[in-house]
């Protein structure tokens, strides 16, 4: 009795000096979307010569990786993305145009001999040549670099040192016997079937002899940046096969801050909120499942900078909201306390309620939360760029709640709850709500027609909007480009749209408010952004690019199919895991609840224009775990109370208003959170909690009046029999003769 609470008291300060060391000595990585940069993510194809296979990619990463460090980008992050697939983080580089010109080009270099004037090449000047074979490729230079120097005149050019000093004194000796003035003495440097330089050799080379010493110069009238790209692109090399970018993110480092600040107000205010609500619901108890709230925030901080994941604006949203989900652990403990407590009548003692309590609630705890790590691991193995940070985020909030619950409110509980009275522990009384329901009873199952029929009114209305108006897809769901400006003066929306369709894009979508311009077109390159750029400076001032999205076509059509296959997997597995562990009739019944949530939720985007991006694919597959989440716990009420003794119908309205208050208190936990994201964040930030809330909402009132209904319509056809009354265990004593 004495050895589990102390060896639970050391577990859980293990726990926390080891969080808070980590959190201490590791620092966080900010994804680009928080500090600012470029992100790309390349698309190897099929070349002539080379497939483009995962082998190709790999040694596609390693010239795209030297490109970077030639480019002093800090701290550059390449990654390959499955077999065909390159992302690059670029950050501080906030000009795609450059990046995308330096990093993603082909850089098939080449040196070819001139064999006269009248060929189909165009030079350097718009001059025709004709040019023979290739003599050296790229692969034949050890070094380049770019070189001015004052006593030569301005300008810059470009040094470079071939491997292979022989073939490039050759190559110079041959063009030396041609007659100055000749073109044939001259070498045409060629990059990616473009020639840069094409210049005659000195007089004073000789015939045979040539250029010795392995060296030469790219002259050209450079300016640093030209001459320092240049080199960067000989120098790392030529890409085995050709890239295409099919994703670019851009966001100014103004933009992060200003997501940081938000998020990290967010989280004060929401944390503050939640805190006040427990403290004034469950008394002291509330107050040490606060104290433990805040070990949950340390415990999931240090896992995520331990595992070296990278902070994202949506992972800033899932840790802000995984502490209100943090909070259900202990709702439901505490609710369980009570009933415990009040069923004992006080002569349990408030520790021993406390004790069933946790042991008691385990179950719902466990199955709730494996509904929400489904939700979790299905963002990260189908989202894709920053809401990947979300699904871990989220699943490390889930674990670490557990922690907190389980382990840390239980050590802190043991240590106080008993030394203090009943009252003030926040245990020894039912609640307001619970009082309440008990005293008038109500019969919520009589009118499960009458519920049904609510739902299937509101499920008609969305569908209606879906049908109506159709769902907002963003880019990165359709293809295209989104760019958002920031100007010096407000504009209104069709001075803005003048301004676009002066630049050439009169049927791109435009809107405007405040200080801010959003731009959204199919077919818009990266010249036509600065076109449109200059075309708003014109009305508005100063412009700065705030954020800047690209989603190609294809990609677009497959982050469209991968977020309707998560939803439908989430809602399988949801499905599956039910049936296993409770029910098929309890499986069918969540499910098709669980559908009527989403089901509004889409039709509210779809009547308010909102648009349906990454960030609402998180929010939905959130809400698939939180309403499967609150029906759990139902139905495993209900699996207890249920046995033949007693009416199916009857176990349902029992297990609803026993754990309504765990509802309420739950929901409205996560509410408080929520409505801070609505008031701090940005607007995706704004419509990721004005899904999530209604999804709470909807979640919340489909387990009592479409689950439970659902639930007792289905029983008809299940023919398992009922559980038996659960059998107590008698301990038996005594020896062995």
């Amino acid at each position: 009795m004495f050895r589990a609470p102390v060896w639970r008291a050391v577990t859980a300060l293990a726990v926390i000096a080891i969080s808070l060391i980590l959190a201490l000595v590791s620092a966080p990585r900010l994804g680009l979307d928080l500090r600012g940069g470029t992100q790309l993510v390349f698309e190897t194809r099929d070349s002539p010569t080379v497939k483009a296979d995962s082998a190709a990619t790999d040694r596609a990463l390693d010239v795209l990786r030297q490109r970077a460090d030639a480019l002093g980008v800090v701290d550059p992050t390449l990654v390959r993305s499955g077999e065909r697939r390159i992302i690059v983080e670029l950050p501080g580089v906030l000009d795609p145009r450059q990046a995308a010109e330096v990093i993603g080009r082909t850089a098939q270099l080449a040196f070819h001999p001139v064999l006269g004037n009248e060929g189909d090449v165009r030079d350097e000047n718009g001059g025709k040549l004709r040019l023979g074979p290739a003599a050296i490729t790229g692969d034949g230079i050890a070094d380049a670099v770019q070189q001015s120097d004052p006593q030569r005149g301005p300008g810059w050019w470009v040094s470079i040192d071939f491997r292979d000093a022989g073939a490039w004194q050759r190559m110079s000796g041959a063009a030396a016997c041609e007659p100055v003035g000749d073109p044939k003495r001259r070498i045409a440097i060629v990059l990616d079937d473009e020639v840069i330089s094409s210049p005659p050799l000195d007089p004073s080379i000789p015939c045979r002899t040539g250029i010795a010493g392995g060296s030469a110069d790219i002259t050209g009238s450079f300016t640093h940046d030209e001459a320092r790209d240049l080199a960067v692109l000989i120098k790392g090399g030529a890409l085995p096969v050709p890239l295409t970018i099919v994703e670019q993110r851009t966001v100014g480092p103004t933009l992060g801050a200003a997501a940081i600040d938000a998020s990290a107000k967010a989280a004060v205010a929401g944390l503050v909120l939640t805190a006040a609500f427990i403290v004034a619901v469950y008394r002291m108890s509330g107050l040490l499942s606060t104290l433990a709230l805040a070990c949950y925030g340390l415990i999931s901080y240090a896992a995520l900078v331990a595992m070296g994941a990278t902070f994202t604006l949506p992972g800033l949203a899932g840790f802000v909201l995984a502490i209100g989900m943090a909070i259900d652990a202990n709702v439901l403990v505490f609710e369980r306390a009570r009933e415990e407590y009040d069923q004992g009548r006080g002569r349990r003692g408030l520790k021993a309620a406390l004790d069933r309590g946790f042991r008691n609630a385990w179950s719902a705890i466990a199955d709730s939360n494996v509904t929400t790590l489904i939700a979790a691991g299905l963002l990260f193995w189908l989202a894709s760029g920053p809401v990947k940070g979300f699904g871990v985020t989220l699943a490390v909030g889930v674990l670490a709640s557990l922690v907190s619950a389980m382990l840390i409110t239980r050590v802190l509980a043991h240590a106080v709850i008993g030394r203090v009275g009943p009252r003030l522990s926040g245990l020894g009384s039912p609640g307001a709500v619970r009082t309440w329901l008990t005293r008038r009873n109500p019969q919520l199952m009589k009118a499960r027609r009458l519920w049904l029929a609510i739902a299937g009114t509101l499920v008609a209305a969305a569908v209606a909007g879906l049908l109506a108006r159709g769902l907002n897809f963003g880019v990165e769901f359709t293809g295209g480009r989104l760019v958002e400006f920031a100007t010096a003066k407000p504009l209104s929306a069709d001075a803005a749209g003048q301004a676009v369709s002066r630049a050439g894009f009169p049927s791109a979508v435009v809107q405007a408010g405040g200080d801010g311009v959003t731009v959204r077109a199919g077919q818009l390159g990266l010249d036509d952004v600065a076109r449109i750029e200059q075309e708003l400076e014109r009305q508005a001032g100063e412009v700065t690019k705030r954020s800047e999205e690209f989603v190609g076509p294809s990609l677009g059509e497959e982050l469209r199919r991968n977020a309707l296959v998560a939803l439908g997997v989430a809602v399988s597995m949801q499905l599956a895991y039910l049936a296993i562990r409770f029910r098929w009739t309890f499986g069918a019944a969540a499910v098709l609840a669980l559908l009527v949530d989403v089901t509004v939720v889409a039709g509210m985007f779809a009547w308010l224009g909102k648009p349906v991006d990454g960030i609402f694919l998180a929010a939905m597959l959130t809400i698939v775990g939180y309403s499967v989440n609150d029906k759990v716990v139902v139905f495993d009420r209900v699996r207890e109370l249920w046995s033949s003794r007693s009416p199916f119908v009857t176990a349902v309205n029992s297990a609803i208003l026993q754990t309504m208050p765990r509802t309420v208190n739950t929901g409205l936990g996560a509410l408080f959170i929520l409505l801070a994201l609505m008031a701090f964040g940005g607007d995706s930030l704004r419509d990721f909690a004005l899904a999530l809330v209604t999804g709470i909402v909807t979640g919340t009132l489909s387990s009592a009046f479409v689950a439970g209904p659902l639930a007792v319509w289905l029983a008809r056809f299940d023919r398992k029999p009922p559980p038996g009354p659960p059998v107590k265990r008698r301990r038996v004593s005594g020896a062995v003769v």
